[in-house]
């Protein structure tokens, strides 16, 4: 078939639907968003894998409400007992299970989600998450207090394009 011939044909087939135009990669793709969170409130049993407490059961419940319709896919949780009881209302929910990540690999799993397409929660430490918001591209934050159990950040990031960071404060508020 000569050149004109094909170039014809192929206008032909795309007037009728038959192929698609080629897009470019970032029209084909939706962003990753990362909500990223650090556990709720520990009640202290003097152990180092302690629980959440009543106050952290409370936030953790918000925190389902609040995913709830937000259309997460993943959930990630450290191999704690305080970041797996505070992602558990958000998991029953939306009949996921969850995954654990090694806080000590935070640029692993920051490569890891970069290239997983979809929603994640990442449930963290206040020694992890606020590296994490930054080794996803997001912009630098502050450390987070040792009572400090209300931020929760959303970081979205686009096939092409800079990466957006958005904090929320959630639940009780903190009060250094």
């Amino acid at each position: 078939m000569p050149r004109h011939s094909a170039r014809l044909a192929f206008l032909a087939l795309l007037a009728l639907g038959l192929v698609g135009a080629p897009r470019p990669l970032s029209a084909q793709q939706d962003p990753v968003v990362v909500y990223l969170v650090r556990h709720a409130e520990r009640a202290e049993d003097g152990t180092d894998d302690p629980p959440i407490s009543e106050a952290g059961q409370a936030r953790a419940r918000l925190l389902a409400t609040m995913l709830r319709d937000a259309g997460v896919d993943a959930i990630h949780t450290t191999d704690y007992r305080r970041t797996r009881q505070t992602g558990a209302p958000l998991a029953e929910a939306l009949g996921l299970t969850m995954g654990t990540y090694d806080p000590r690999d935070i640029p692993g799993m920051a490569r890891r989600l970069r290239v997983t397409p979809g929603r994640h929660v990442v449930l963290g430490h206040s020694n992890t998450t606020p590296g994490l918001v930054e080794a996803l591209g997001g912009e630098p934050v502050d450390p987070i207090a040792e009572g400090e159990y209300d931020r929760l950040y959303v970081v979205v990031i686009p096939a092409a394009g800079p990466v957006t960071t958005v904090l929320v404060r959630f639940g009780d508020p903190w009060r250094p």
